[in-house]
């Protein structure tokens, strides 16, 4: 079960990644615990041991955010993970439900990207439209479908994607991006619940409490009808919706990938009306 204590699991989580000579202390004998010491990180950040135990321990949850940023710089964080310390301080709202009618505008763009593929997700990674050169990438491209989990769970993903541990740590990273403090939100714990059940990989990767923001990547795919694919997928937020993501791929231009991905639409054109590509002059 999700802790209610965002702001101490994640403190706890990054000092036990922190190694003493990293930020200049002499380990001499044994050290019982992984990481930093309690007592090591406040003597670092310039507070007390006891006000640093309080906050790891969700007895004080508003640290003011030059303390935050000190403890950011013990910890080593970049500025994603300083950001999302920071939000885990915060009050918010508890987050509500919203429709998750994929804009009328979205489907038609979507539908008419022929030689891209495409497809819409929500902040926990359903997807919610796909277009049908996605859907012949994968099989899991498919309105319904939670990507993460299929990709944690389905043995097709792991043959499919030569980045399968890049893309598993990447998507579990976004996931506790998304979550921050919202500890709270049930679609969210369901998904961690039955995740952390069925996957040895996510609950190592949960564990870590990386954080990262949801941006573009290259995917590396070796389709079993097409062969290998590598595809450049752009990722942007849709407004005016609860966080729903439209991912674009596209081949670079001049690449064997155009002409992978042209025979895969190619195939699936007796059922589509995939238009081609017009030939370069």
């Amino acid at each position: 079960m999700e802790s209610t204590n965002a702001l101490g699991d994640y403190l706890r989580a990054r000092r036990e990644q922190v190694k003493p000579e990293d930020v200049g202390i002499r380990s001499i004998g044994l050290r019982r615990v992984p990481g930093l010491r309690r007592e090591e990180v406040a003597m670092l950040a310039g507070i007390s041991s006891d006000y640093y135990l309080r906050l790891e321990q969700g007895r004080d949850r508003n640290p003011s955010m030059q303390v935050l940023d000190a403890l950011a710089e013990v910890l080593r964080l970049d500025a994603d993970a300083t950001a999302y310390l920071r939000g885990l301080a915060q009050e918010r709202p508890a987050a509500r439900r919203t429709g998750e009618k994929v804009p009328d505008s979205i489907v038609e763009l979507i539908d008419g990207l022929p030689n891209h593929p495409a497809y819409v997700q929500n902040k926990y990674t359903d997807c919610l439209a796909v277009n049908p050169l996605c859907a012949a990438l994968s099989p899991n491209y498919v309105v319904g479908v939670n990507l993460l989990s299929a990709v944690l769970l389905d043995p097709r993903e792991r043959e499919l994607r030569r980045d399968w541990d890049d893309l598993t740590e990447e998507g579990v990273a976004i996931l506790r991006t998304e979550l921050g403090p919202n500890v709270n939100d049930p679609r969210l714990k369901e998904l961690v619940g039955d995740l952390s059940v069925r996957s040895e990989r996510f609950r190592q990767l949960w564990a870590r409490h990386d954080v990262r923001p949801r941006k573009g990547r290259l995917s590396q795919l070796t389709h079993p009808e097409v062969g290998d694919l590598d595809l450049r997928s752009d990722k942007l937020t849709i407004g005016g919706t609860d966080g729903m993501t439209l991912v674009v791929f596209h081949a670079v231009p001049g690449s064997r990938d155009v002409e992978s991905l042209a025979l895969l639409g190619s195939l699936i054109a007796p059922n589509h009306e995939l238009p081609q590509p017009s030939p370069k002059d």
